[in-house]
């Protein structure tokens, strides 16, 4: 990572209407497109609805960014790039579908809880669709609040919970 880039980040992507994956790789395009760097990228996965469960599978995977946004900055920025993707910013269905979902899942080692961001993200740890593509990552990533490794939280998930399955 270049000095240009002094934060890492972790960002959820999901879809679950229309071109799910297309709708994913276009907002990983649209986090590029605005400077943010790539670092790795997990597989996408099919994953079974959570907490709203009247709705498609979605398509999610994590990435891990370089950054020079503050975790505000990132948020909005975030936030721009699922408006220009069709995302509405009032949903009808809290946790229901979405065109696109971008989601700050970790931003360096930072532990933060305001009216606006959450870090770590709030329900990461419960999660397997966010659990299982971080892993594929780095397994090893300690959590800042639970100070355990992301291998442990998912071993330590139900099993049988929120099923995920690989994208072709």
């Amino acid at each position: 990572m270049t000095d240009q880039f002094q934060h890492t980040a972790y960002i959820c992507v999901g879809s679950n209407i229309g071109d799910k994956l297309l709708n994913c790789q276009k907002g990983i395009a649209g986090l590029t497109g605005n400077g943010q760097c790539v670092l790795e990228q997990s597989p996408f996965y099919m994953t079974e609805p959570v907490d709203y469960e009247d709705q498609d599978w979605f398509i999610n995977a994590v990435i891990k960014i370089g950054t020079a946004l503050d975790p505000f900055q990132l948020l909005d920025l975030l936030k721009s790039v699922e408006k220009n993707a069709g995302r509405c910013s009032r949903e009808k269905i809290r946790f229901g579908p979405r065109m696109l979902d971008l989601d700050i899942i970790l931003y360096d080692n930072t532990v933060m809880n305001t009216d606006r961001l959450t870090i770590p993200h709030p329900r990461m740890h419960e999660r397997r669709f966010v659990l299982q593509p971080l892993c594929d990552i780095d397994f090893s990533i300690i959590h800042p609040v639970f100070r355990r490794e992301m291998q442990y939280l998912l071993n330590h998930l139900t099993p049988g919970e929120q099923k995920v399955v690989q994208y072709r």
